[in-house]
């Protein structure tokens, strides 16, 4: 789905960023870009949410480069593709999935300020699953393994996703002149690699079945464009989109109470100190 995204941005006249961790694939992706859309103005950044330091050297790079950042998608996301932790300590899953869009989020956060205007605000599309309908946010066992299903904790993260984008509004109410806004979104479901995840072969499966019964990868990304894009889209924030509309989320998604805890256990756990978190609240 990033892939069509990019497409469409890039279609539509934007600078577009490709960030991932497999340098063959952004190049790869690039081209792919240019072939469709003519643009020249594609590049593809190395970014592995796995890796805390990875999310903090790309971002530097991107506050250093870059003098406006008008959309961020976080979109990225792994399916069952291991049970361990990560150098950081963090579940693999989760890391990707969720503590890495988090990270990543709130030290561009400064750049997405700078950017916002009234009634043109800056844009963060958190792309979560129909799947966060069973995720649930257990403090003890955030990074836990040895799940008997596994497929849980990508549960998990989706709805953690969502539950960061409302405690997110809700801080950035208290910023005088903030023009951000960010919003959550159910692809539905769509028949793309990750569910490689699951084995060559019952993965392959299921990507075919998901591809010629339900949603395309193309289809799949018109939510998130809807949200990046659509004027009546940008006057809302913390909300959940379905099929290009405002709908609503899990009733755990609404839960304030967890999601400021979700907030404060995340700072703690991509150890960010208080002063880095007071500076991405700062104007540039």
């Amino acid at each position: 789905m990033g892939l069509r995204i990019a497409i469409d941005f890039a279609d539509r006249g934007a600078k577009v960023i490709v960030a991932c961790p497999y340098p063959d694939e952004g190049t790869s992706a690039i081209k792919t870009v240019n072939d469709k859309t003519g643009s020249e103005n594609v590049i593809y950044k190395y970014l592995d949410l796995a890796s805390l330091e990875s999310v903090r050297s790309f971002a530097a790079d991107i506050m250093d480069t870059e003098d406006r950042l008008d959309i961020l998608v976080n979109n990225a996301g792994v399916g069952v593709i291991g049970d361990f932790l990560t150098k950081d300590g963090l579940h693999i899953i989760m890391q990707v999935n969720y503590f890495g869009h988090f990270l990543l989020t709130l030290l561009l956060l400064p750049l997405l300020k700078k950017t916002g205007k009234p009634l043109e605000p800056s844009r963060i599309v958190n792309t979560s699953s129909i799947y966060h309908n069973i995720g649930k946010i257990d403090f003890k066992n955030l990074n836990k393994t040895n799940y008997w299903y596994k497929f849980q904790i990508y549960a998990h993260s989706k709805l953690a996703l969502v539950l960061f984008a409302r405690e997110l509004t809700c801080r950035l109410r208290g910023s005088k002149d903030t023009h951000v806004v960010i919003n959550s979104v159910d692809p539905g479901a769509v028949g793309t690699n990750i569910f490689y995840s699951f084995g060559p072969i019952r993965g392959a499966i299921i990507k075919f079945l998901f591809y010629n019964m339900f949603k395309t990868p193309w289809e799949g990304a018109q939510t998130a464009i809807h949200v990046a894009m659509d004027k009546k889209a940008g006057e809302v924030s913390g909300e959940f989109f379905k099929n290009c509309k405002q709908a609503s989320a899990h009733w755990n998604a609404y839960n304030e109470t967890v999601a400021k805890q979700l907030w404060e256990e995340s700072v703690r756990l991509v150890t960010m100190s208080d002063e880095e978190l007071n500076r991405c609240f700062l104007d540039l």
